[in-house]
């Protein structure tokens, strides 16, 4: 019943124990904390056990909504009620409060954070797609004519809601995700348009589907980023359910800024880095330029492939109407071919078979889906990755640096003009107007310099993440090896050997054939 508590609908207490117990940096609350908070109720210990298992908990972290029910289910304990989520169903007015004593006498359950590397993302892959999946349909009845008002349905897994959205609201999201966190992978989105030119309605359907593909990959790929999965922006386009998100999003990152701003580590990034940083970044971002060239040619083969799949479909469902043409050719055979001929029962024969071949061409247009889907969709969703990385890497060097690079030109001519000034006789008021520009850019530069380090410093972080979603590499080609078992045991292989006992009719008789082997002798 986690979804029905809120924050209107607790006392004050439940608000008061929270802010006692949970920690700054992520606003959630330790497990070992909540079970220190459970062992002062002086409950039996099997109703503690009770309630510790009602309450949900993700990697080692309770919520604050699973706070409030554990604190609900505490109060109700202590009343002498059984522990059970379905008691909470009876509270919905109001919440019993729990006997815990006074809210600051329990800071001192919080537990010490650990002294940890703020340099180090630890992740795995597994934690990462954990994060969130989001599915992304078009909505049919919205879908209107060519690239007209096309709508999307986008459903989050993690806050369990669906969302309409237009591209144009991903496009502001993309923007301001891009201004609020300059520094990190920002994934791109796909084109708005088509190129001009190609507008027949099955590329246009194309064009639409490619396009709900990459822009899912977009958001899962954002919904899974350690840094961005926290962050409001992204909460509000997930659940916003008003008329106007584009308007939402602008006034939350008004309210925030960018992440230089917000991020308590910023100011500090230099002490953190290591003193070859810039080796690191090189050597790095050349080892990751090299996997992206592989991964691009190894995605253009998966394409390939599962093109090559929906080709054979054709060709079988081709070949399967034309055994139905031979069989259905009612043209009398002629008197000169009639005594020895088996025409006319083999075309009888032929027709009946073109039905397994239209099961054929079904079973590989299902393997070419398989392919797209299993195989193609992760390399690309990996190569998504990878590209924000490049692109990440060249807003480093044209952005921060190249600004730094002009702020200490200017600096400079600002330094000779000072100096000429005091060697030349000037007007008073130029010569302070002058020194004030000159602190004016000073303290430009001293934050440039700032942010420089900040970049390296998330350069490093995201550097580890594309490492951390380097197995995905063992995902890929588990995908690729079950689609093809599966696809040659029900196309080549379940199919294929239903098929040959039909073609005995066909064989024998007076024709002096015999059936084929079902394998070689």
């Amino acid at each position: 019943m986690e979804g029905e508590i809120n924050e209107g609908s607790v006392p004050s207490y439940y608000r008061e124990v929270y802010h006692a117990i949970s920690g700054r940096a992520d606003e959630r609350v330790q497990v070992q904390v909540f079970q220190r908070l459970l062992s002062r109720t002086d409950l039996p210990g099997a109703v503690q056990t009770q309630i510790a298992d009602h309450v949900e908990n993700s990697d080692g972290f309770l919520s604050k909504l699973s706070l409030y029910k554990g604190l609900a289910l505490i109060a109700l304990a202590q009343q002498g009620k059984q522990p059970s989520p379905k008691l909470l169903e009876n509270c919905i007015q109001e919440f019993p409060k729990p006997t815990l004593g006074d809210p600051k006498d329990l800071r001192s359950l919080k537990m010490q954070p650990t002294q940890e590397d703020p340099l180090t993302v630890s992740q795995t892959l597994t934690k990462l797609l954990g994060k969130d999946t989001i599915q992304i349909e078009i909505i049919p009845e919205k879908k209107g004519l060519f690239l007209k008002h096309v709508e999307y349905q986008v459903t989050s897994q993690r806050f369990k809601i669906s969302v309409y959205r237009r591209y144009s609201d991903f496009d502001v999201f993309h923007e301001l995700m891009l201004q609020r966190f300059a520094y990190r992978m920002v994934p791109a989105l796909p084109p708005k348009r088509m190129l001009k030119g190609v507008l027949t309605s099955t590329s246009g359907g194309e064009f639409i589907e490619g396009r709900r593909r990459a822009l899912a990959r977009f958001i899962n790929l954002v919904a899974r980023h350690p840094f961005f999965s926290e962050d409001e922006l992204l909460k509000t386009f997930l659940t916003f359910n008003g008329s106007d998100v584009q308007t939402k999003l602008r006034d939350a990152f008004k309210k925030m800024g960018d992440e230089f701003l917000t991020c308590r580590l910023a100011t500090q990034a230099k002490e953190y880095l290591p003193a070859d940083i810039q080796a690191q970044f090189s050597s790095s971002r050349e080892l990751i330029k090299n996997i992206h060239n592989s991964f691009h040619k190894l995605r253009d083969r998966a394409e390939k492939m599962a093109e090559r799949s929906k080709e054979n479909a054709t060709d079988l469902l081709m070949f399967g109407k034309e055994l139905s043409t031979l069989g259905t050719d009612s043209s009398p055979i002629p008197p000169m071919a009639s005594s020895q001929s088996t025409w006319g029962s083999l075309r009888q024969s032929l027709k009946g078979l073109s039905v397994e071949f239209g099961v054929l061409a079904d079973k590989a247009v299902q393997q070419g889906r398989r392919e797209e889907d299993d195989v193609v969709e992760k390399l690309n969703i990996f190569l998504d990755l990878l590209q924000s990385y490049k692109d990440l890497c060249e807003r480093h060097e044209k952005g921060v640096l190249h600004e730094h690079q002009r702020a200490l030109q200017r600096y400079s001519v600002m330094k000779r003009q000072m100096m000429s000034a005091t060697v030349q006789p000037k007007e008073q008021g130029s010569v302070e107007q002058l020194e004030s520009r000159i602190v004016q850019q000073e303290n430009a530069i001293q934050t440039m310099e700032l942010r420089n380090y900040f970049s390296l410093f998330c350069l490093h972080q995201e550097t580890q993440l594309v490492f951390t979603y380097l197995p995905i590499t063992s995902h890929i080609l588990g995908a690729l090896v079950n689609s093809q078992v599966q696809g040659h045991r029900e196309q080549m292989g379940e199919v294929w050997t239903a098929l040959h006992p039909k073609l005995t009719c066909l064989f024998g008789g007076s024709n002096g054939l015999q059936s084929p082997p079902l394998s070689p002798k």
